[in-house]
């Protein structure tokens, strides 16, 4: 029997790779990886045209549409990308900020305001500093990949084209800057916690979230015609990430990081033996912050159950290593 031929559009990540070299090959399934294009472009492609059987997809544009009844994808809990996005915020020298609390009233910059990184960052802002989205105000980069009704009270303004982020920066303009990656250019620039690996595992013992940016996503009519594929994809994915795990602890000096296996050790300590585990319930806390997050926000028009996010076969799934 011939396998189901797929296009699926996602980055290179080290736990992705032996999918993508064919090392591990999911059941039933030939799959043609797009590993080209940034992630940005991926969510665009896939929520303008929906244009790949499957893809990485932005967690934040999937709850909030699926929330307005765009039932387009159904998602797997595979998630391929996490980041902690306390030290993704970064003041203004001279600004006056020294703590959270200290952003209030201030013109904070980023690339777009639905996007997910930020939906966690607001989310650790109220209910960590008591600072909420209407405190600031919002000055933004980049056109939303999906469109947005900003909630009431919340002032979110277009930066223009007149200059670029790095002038905007540099022009005292802005008070802070949060997203996705570092400031650039010559702005005097700093982070909000300079102790951020701290704040951040604390921040995850106390709550249990490791925030989930992107989500797998099927288009809906290749998993209504294909109903096991969602169960047979998130077993290949989860093979694929346990033979990274192996490659990643079990090769000593492979990678060109001198203190490696202290940071391997740092991780354990902090996440145990899995720091990427798919599934719902070990993610039940991440995936709750973020429907209730996306809600709070008014972002999403009402708060989804987490089961309503994916797949009916990979619900109370144990998937084994």
């Amino acid at each position: 029997m011939a396998k189901l031929s797929l296009t699926l559009a996602c980055n290179p990540y080290d736990r992705v790779q032996p999918l993508i070299d064919g090392s591990v090959q999911p059941d039933g399934v030939e799959l043609n990886f797009i590993t080209s294009l940034s992630p940005g472009e991926i969510f665009w492609r896939m929520l303008r045209h929906a244009e790949f059987d499957v893809a990485e997809l932005s967690l934040s544009a999937y709850i909030l549409g699926l929330a307005r009844g765009d039932t387009r994808f159904v998602g797997i809990p595979v998630f391929l990308l996490r980041l902690f996005r306390h030290s993704y915020i970064w003041v203004r020298e001279g600004a006056g900020i020294e703590r959270p609390e200290d952003l209030k009233g201030k013109t904070v910059l980023v690339p777009e305001y639905h996007m997910t990184a930020l939906l966690y960052i607001r989310g650790a802002l109220k209910h960590d500093y008591g600072v909420l989205p209407e405190d600031l105000r919002w000055l933004r980069t980049r056109v939303e990949r999906v469109d947005i009704d900003v909630p009431q009270g919340v002032v979110v303004q277009d930066a223009g084209d007149e200059q670029t982020v790095e002038e905007i920066m540099a022009s005292g303009k802005i008070d802070a800057t949060a997203g996705t990656r570092p400031p650039r250019g010559k702005a005097p620039m700093r982070r909000l916690f300079p102790n951020f690996r701290e704040v951040e595992a604390d921040y995850y013992r106390r709550t249990g979230i490791f925030p989930i940016m992107h989500v797998l996503a099927i288009r809906r009519e290749v998993y209504e015609a294909n109903p096991w594929l969602a169960l047979n994809l998130m077993q290949a994915f989860e093979q694929a990430k346990q033979q990274a795990y192996h490659r990643l602890h079990g090769v000593s000096g492979i990678y060109s990081l001198p203190w490696l296996n202290n940071e391997l050790q740092d991780t354990r300590d902090v996440f145990g033996e899995d720091p990427f585990p798919y599934g719902i319930e070990p993610n039940r806390a991440s995936l709750n912050a973020a429907t209730v997050y996306s809600y709070e926000q008014g972002l999403s028009q009402r708060q989804l159950a987490i089961e309503e996010l994916f797949a009916r076969e990979t619900i109370d799934v144990f998937v084994e290593p």
